[in-house]
């Protein structure tokens, strides 16, 4: 772990250190910012906690590691519970009213958020010698810059920056990183791991060069107001695998299997380790997926989901549709689309089709549809209630990534365990699914977003933003519990 540190390992008679591999060599880098990023599961964050180890033997020393919010600081399983089985090893005392460890020699170690752009004004004027962000991707551009001019030390230990992240290809990290990674592919490129380049930064640009003093020709004011060189710094990335992660393999070796599960594009992200793999028609659905059925086996569940609208389509207008999927669970586990409905109509044609399709389905069917969070949204829902009384209509807040939401659907299609009743309905769903996500400006996701309705009430994941009393109250027969 360093010499720093020598005195207090021997005291405890502990031995306490990186994994061999990428976990070391992160460990061992003598950049002065790196990044250690990659797949889920891959000791990134146990490295993190143990960089500030070193130093810790020295009084005046202190680490501060960033996360965006408090809760990803504090929820199970996360930074401070992992901090927890390591520091006090090291005779490490907890302050968790303000999240920060004080070790024998008075060095502390604190985990801090930074959750709007003009949090790190909080930091004005002050010397962190060690600044760790933990999942650097979830932090803006304008917050990272900022607090590298933090990054001072009058403890001597050179200041220096350690950051841990998840590939994401529309992150401004990705684009920081670029050189390390094969643009083609979206894998990194295994010779350029913990290679070194140097760059200063002129506004908001970056100029890269192999050697620091290919930058020397770079200058700015100094305190005198002369042109002095501007001191480039070094900046290196290292992938992280899952496999790397022997202990956790170990301990845990069910959860490649969790990985697996993933749809496609958060696989390809969180094991495959991919930075250019975003969401794209095509990826998240695709019809051979799903065998195609002539009946509908006996002890089904099922739910009807809906994504609404209400503008009619003329001759100069590409509206949205109003959607509703049928989706149940069949006795054996597995998931089958029992129907698909759209109409493109006026708000009366829309609420007869509700009204018609809830009578189809029968009481037993739960009809999920979507609640706008505004006063509008709520007054709509009464409405729908009335409509629909005597049916078991639940609503849930229309918000949150879209992709996000299909995702549970596209894991289970991909896997072969959504089955579709042969239907004229077919083709038009089918197709819908395959071009979503649609592109920007571009196309429609009514029919998505209504089988993410369906499903994910389906399997409990929505909040009900109405309780049951309120339903009775209505004449909407109650559920009960849904978890």
């Amino acid at each position: 772990m360093g010499e720093g540190s020598a005195d207090v390992r021997q005291a405890f008679n502990i031995r306490i250190g990186p994994q061999p591999g990428p976990q070391t060599q992160f460990l061992a880098s003598a950049a002065d910012i790196a990044i250690y990023g990659g797949s889920a599961g891959g000791g990134k964050t146990y490295a993190e906690l143990l960089e500030p180890l070193r130093h810790v033997s020295n009084k005046d020393f202190g680490a501060v590691i960033f996360r965006r919010t408090t809760p990803q600081i504090t929820n199970e399983g996360a930074l401070w519970d992992e901090s927890v089985k390591l520091y006090p090893l090291l005779g490490a005392k907890p302050n968790q009213g303000d999240l920060y460890w004080t070790f024998p020699s008075g060095s502390t170690v604190s985990f801090k958020h930074l959750e709007h752009d003009k949090t790190v004004l909080n930091w004005q004027g002050s010397q962190i010698p060690l600044m760790c962000f933990d999942e650097l991707t979830h932090f803006t551009q304008k917050q990272f810059w900022y607090m590298v001019s933090r990054n001072r030390s009058m403890c001597g230990v050179r200041p220096y920056i350690r950051a841990t992240c998840n590939p994401d290809a529309d992150s401004w990290v990705a684009q920081l990183i670029a050189w390390w990674i094969n643009q083609d592919t979206g894998y990194p490129i295994p010779e350029r791991a913990g290679v070194l380049r140097w760059f200063v930064r002129v506004g908001d640009e970056i100029v890269w060069a192999d050697r620091p003093e290919e930058l020397a020709a770079y200058t700015a004011p100094d305190e005198n107001g002369n042109q002095a060189p501007i001191p480039p710094k070094s900046l290196t990335f290292i992938p992280a695998r899952l496999t790397d992660n022997r202990a956790l393999m170990a301990a845990d070796p069910g959860y490649i299997a969790n990985l697996m599960a993933l749809p496609l594009v958060e696989r390809e992200r969180l094991l495959g380790g991919n930075w250019k793999i975003r969401a794209a028609a095509g990826l998240l659905f695709r019809r051979e997926w799903c065998q195609v059925v002539d009946a509908l086996p006996e002890g089904t569940q099922f739910v009807r989901g809906w994504d609404l609208a209400a503008t009619p389509k003329t001759e100069g207008n590409d509206p949205d549709w109003t959607v509703g999927t049928k989706i149940g669970r069949m006795p054996d586990g597995r998931f089958i689309v029992a129907h698909s409905v759209r109409i493109r109509g006026t708000p009366s044609e829309v609420e007869r089709l509700l009204k018609n399709t809830a009578s189809q389905d029968g009481v037993a069917c739960v009809i999920a549809l979507p609640q706008d969070p505004a006063q509008a949204g709520k007054s709509q829902a009464a409405h729908l209630l009335k409509l629909l009384a005597g049916y078991r209509a639940r609503f849930a807040p229309a918000s949150g990534d879209k992709v996000v939401r299909f995702g549970a659907f596209s894991a289970q299609a991909e896997g072969g365990n959504v089955v579709v009743l042969r239907g004229p309905w077919n083709e038009a769903w089918f197709t819908a699914l395959e071009s979503f996500p649609p592109a920007k400006n571009a196309g429609h996701d009514d029919d998505a977003d209504s089988t993410s309705e369906a499903f994910n009430e389906l399997l409990g994941k929505r909040p009900m933003v109405i309780s049951d009393d309120v339903l009775r109250r209505a004449g909407t027969p109650a559920m009960g519990a849904r978890r």
